[in-house]
């Protein structure tokens, strides 16, 4: 399935839905992931409470991305990773970007000295849960909203 709308800054952005047979090749990645039943988010120094992702770094696949910015933002480590979506944004001033989007259940949560970009891990049973004022603009996104959604209809995660 795929869908087609505007974000807040009217750039369109194209929405597909992927499985575990389709091939994740984007330059950024999301994780939407479980930890013992509730959302783990991180909290970015600058932009507030989201969830973890980044870029994928020269050599690396998605997956290995999704892998590495997961366990830096948040000390998340999970077996099982699925790929559920892939969206890309057509910039009308900028450069066009591509994200895969995964869900993992999070095995366990390693105590980090360093978080990054992040003040580390979080948990909520749903996004309604976040502090207004401490929500990244990305939680706001209907694109990662969509991909939530996705989680939650195919029995990932129930609120």
């Amino acid at each position: 399935m795929s869908v087609k709308f505007k974000d807040k800054e009217n750039d369109n952005v194209y929405l597909t839905y992927k499985d575990d047979s389709d091939i994740p090749d984007g330059e950024h990645v999301l994780i939407i992931p479980n930890y013992q039943g509730k959302l783990l988010f991180t909290q970015h120094k600058v932009r507030g409470i989201e969830f973890p992702g980044g870029k994928v770094e020269p050599g690396e696949t998605s997956l290995v991305a999704a892998k590495r910015e997961l366990f830096e933002e948040t000390g998340g480590v999970g077996e099982t990773f699925h790929y559920i979506a892939q969206y890309y944004v057509e910039r009308t001033c900028g450069k066009r970007f591509t994200k895969d989007v995964f869900m993992v259940t999070v095995d366990v949560l390693e105590q980090q000295l360093n978080y990054y970009e992040t003040h580390g891990p979080l948990c909520f049973n749903d996004v309604s849960e976040v502090p207004s004022n401490k929500k990244s603009y990305l939680l706001k996104d209907a694109a990662i909203l969509q991909c939530l959604e996705r989680v939650m209809e195919i029995g990932f995660y129930k609120s």
